[in-house]
C-alpha cells in the first residue's frame, strides 16, 4: 500500500514507522527545514520538504498511484484543504484528515461517535475528506471507558464481546508468582486467555511455557463479571469508584463530563458506582481558568465547579477531595497531568487517571503510581491506522507505543485462513488469535485449537508488530 502523509510532526512520523514497519511505500511531506531533517535521520522512507497543499507537490510524491493520503499537521484548514485539493484531481484516494477545531468535526459527525467517522455523502462533497479524526474525541473516549472499568487498569473493550482485554499485575508472592502459565489454568473455572506478558520492560505473545514473576504484567481476556477473582489471583482487588474529581474543563474535560453527567446513566455506569440518579451528586470539576470554570457551571448546573489550581497547598484536604475514589487529570498540559494525578494521590486518593502525550509517558506515569494513563496522541495513531488497513479489517489498537497490535477483522471469502483450524494455522510469537464471532452468531466468544474459520467469521488477533505484514497477508486482510 501506498500512503502520503502531509504533517512530519509527532504523529506523521509514528504514523510513518508504524507503516513502514508494516512493508508500505510511504511518502512524507512537511514544510520545515529542520523537522524534514530529524524525519529523514529517523525513518526509512522518502521525506520532501515542500508544501504539501500544493498539488505539483503530491504529484511529485506519487499522489495519483497512493491508495491514501493522510493530512496532520498542525494546521486544520491545511489539513482539510489539502484532502479536498486531491479529491477534485483523484478522487479515488483515500483521504483522512486530523482536525483539532471542534466545529469542524461537529459538522461532520455526532458528538456521541466513538471512532473516526465516515462522512456523509453531501458532506464529502463539500470537504472531500473520508475520514475526519479529533484527538480529544478519541481521548475523552478512552477516558470514559477507564472510569466504566473503575479505572483499575488499562483495559480495551470490542463491540458484540462480553469480553475486555484488561492490563493486571502480578503482585509478588501472589498465586501467580513464580507458575507457568499453563498451570493457570488449573487455579480457576473461568474462562480466559493471556493475550500477552510484560516483564523486564519487554512485551511478548506468551506459550505455556512463559513463567510468571512478581511485577509482570498481563493483558488478560476475561468477561467483566469474572474480574474480582482473577485480580485476587494476582494479588489484587477491584476498587470501589463512586466519587469522582475531574481537573480540567477544556474540551476533553468537557466531553468526559458529558459523558459521565449530562446524559442518563447507562445500567453498566449505574451498576458500577451503585447510584440511583446521576452521577453528578458526587463528581466536581476543577479548572485553574476562569472561563473555563463559568462555562462548566452553566452547562453542568447540579455539578460542583472550583476555580481553583488543585496542587495549591490545603485545597485538596479543605474541599474533601482526598476523601475521593478517583482524580482524573484531563489538561492540555500533559505532564503537569501526571506530576497533579501523583500529587493528590499521595494526599489519599487511591485512583487516577492522567492523559498524557503518547505511550513512552504512559510508561512513566505508571511507574509513579498512576493506574490509568491514555496517550492522547497513540489514540489518534490508532484511529487512523484502522482505516489504512483494508476493508476488512474494522479496528486497530496498539499496545505499548506499537510493539503489539490488536486487529479487529472480518474474514474474506480469499483468506488462505478460510477452512482451516486455529491449531493448523498456529504461529508461536507471531499472533495469538483472542476472539472468534462464527458467521450468524451475535456474540465472539475465546476459541480454541480445533475451532475452524470460515468466510465472513469475525476475529480478534494480536500480532507481533514485526510480523504485522505477514500475518495480515494471512488472513486475508492485506490493504
Amino acid at each position: 500500500m501506498k500512503i502520503v502523509i502531509v504533517g512530519a510532526g509527532f504523529t506523521g512520523t509514528q504514523l510513518a514507522k508504524r507503516l513502514i514497519n508494516g512493508k508500505n511505500d510511504v511518502v512524507l511531506i512537511d514544510n520545515d527545514e529542520t523537522t524534514v531533517r530529524h524525519a529523514s535521520n529517523r525513518l526509512d522512507c522518502n521525506v520532501i520538504q515542500a508544501d504539501g497543499n500544493n498539488l505539483d507537490t503530491l504529484e511529485e510524491a506519487g499522489i495519483e498511484n497512493a491508495d491514501a493520503l493522510v493530512c496532520v499537521t498542525s494546521n486544520d484548514e491545511v489539513n482539510m484543504i489539502t484532502c479536498s485539493l486531491v479529491d477534485s484531481v483523484y478522487p479515488n484516494v483515500l483521504k483522512i484528515a486530523r482536525v483539532r477545531n471542534y466545529a469542524y468535526y461537529m459538522n461532520t459527525s455526532t458528538a456521541t461517535q466513538k471512532h473516526a467517522t465516515k462522512l456523509s455523502n453531501e458532506n464529502r462533497h463539500l470537504y472531500g475528506i473520508d475520514f475526519m479524526v479529533h484527538p480529544d474525541v478519541e481521548a475523552a473516549e478512552a477516558i470514559v471507558a477507564a472510569v466504566e472499568h473503575g479505572a483499575i487498569t488499562d483495559s480495551l473493550q470490542f463491540d458484540n464481546s462480553s469480553y475486555e482485554l484488561i492490563r493486571v499485575t502480578v503482585e509478588k508472592g501472589s498465586r501467580l508468582d513464580g507458575i507457568a502459565l499453563q498451570n493457570m489454568r488449573k487455579m480457576t473455572e473461568k474462562q480466559f486467555l493471556v493475550g500477552y506478558v510484560e516483564s523486564d520492560g519487554e512485551t511478548e505473545l506468551p506459550s505455556g511455557g512463559t513463567i510468571l514473576h512478581g511485577g509482570d504484567c498481563l493483558g488478560l481476556l476475561m468477561k467483566r463479571s469474572d474480574l474480582p477473582e482473577m485480580l485476587t489471583m494476582c494479588g489484587s482487588k477491584l476498587k470501589d469508584v463512586k466519587k469522582i474529581a475531574l481537573v480540567g474543563a477544556n474540551r476533553i474535560g468537557m466531553i468526559v463530563a458529558d459523558r459521565l453527567i449530562k446524559k442518563e446513566s447507562s445500567s453498566r455506569i449505574k451498576k458500577l458506582f451503585g447510584f440511583k440518579s446521576r452521577i453528578s451528586q458526587d463528581f466536581v470539576i476543577v479548572d485553574t481558568d476562569e472561563a473555563n470554570a463559568k462555562a462548566a457551571s452553566e452547562k453542568f448546573p447540579n455539578t460542583k465547579v472550583f476555580c481553583a489550581d488543585i496542587t495549591e497547598e490545603g485545597f485538596v484536604e479543605e474541599e474533601g477531595i482526598d476523601k475521593f475514589d478517583l482524580v482524573i487529570c484531563a489538561t492540555p498540559n500533559y505532564e503537569m497531568n501526571m506530576v497533579m494525578a501523583a500529587y493528590i494521590e499521595s494526599l489519599g486518593v487511591e485512583n487516577s487517571i492522567a492523559l498524557v502525550a503518547n505511550s513512552a509517558f504512559g510508561e512513566v506515569a505508571r511507574k509513579i503510581g498512576i493506574e490509568v494513563a491514555v496517550p492522547i496522541r497513540d489514540s489518534v495513531i490508532d484511529s487512523i491506522m484502522s482505516h489504512l488497513r483494508g476493508d476488512s479489517v474494522t479496528g486497530i489498537h496498539s499496545v505499548n507505543g506499537g510493539s503489539l497490535e490488536i486487529a479487529e477483522i472480518n474474514i474474506p471469502e480469499e483468506s488462505e485462513v478460510k477452512g482451516k483450524a486455529l491449531k493448523d494455522i498456529a504461529e508461536n510469537g507471531k499472533f495469538l488469535v483472542l476472539q472468534v464471532q462464527k458467521k450468524g452468531e451475535e456474540s465472539f466468544s475465546i476459541p480454541g485449537g480445533n475451532t475452524v474459520l470460515e468466510a465472513d467469521d469475525k476475529i480478534i488477533l494480536i500480532i507481533n508488530a514485526a510480523e504485522n505484514d505477514h500475518v495480515m497477508h494471512k488472513f486475508g486482510a492485506t490493504e
